[in-house]
């Protein structure tokens, strides 16, 4: 069920950047915007749910920025190949 307050909000913060696609490169870099978008407005909707202001806090932004960039933990393999084994013995690539 759609809020009227919180779809305003979402309406001025997509217009915003709209206008200002320069501030939202600088906030998600190479991150999807409509991916973006979509997390903004479930955590909007969890603020609204929870009795708090529908408009996100700069650590919420940040949490989500944070989430959307994650990279997938280094796979154990691939701390194997930091060591060489050569004709001098075993070398560290480190």
């Amino acid at each position: 069920m759609k809020n009227v307050e919180v779809e305003i909000y979402l309406n001025q913060f997509i217009t915003f950047f709209d206008n200002n696609p320069n501030d939202l490169i600088d906030l998600i870099g190479d991150v999807l915007k409509e991916t973006f978008y979509e997390k903004v407005r479930e955590q909007s909707y969890k603020n609204f749910e929870e009795g708090n202001d529908v408009s996100l806090t700069n650590s919420q932004l940040i949490n989500i920025v944070v989430e959307l960039k994650k990279v997938d933990e280094i796979k154990p393999e691939l701390i194997d190949k930091v060591f060489e084994y050569t004709n001098f013995g075993l070398i560290c690539l480190n």
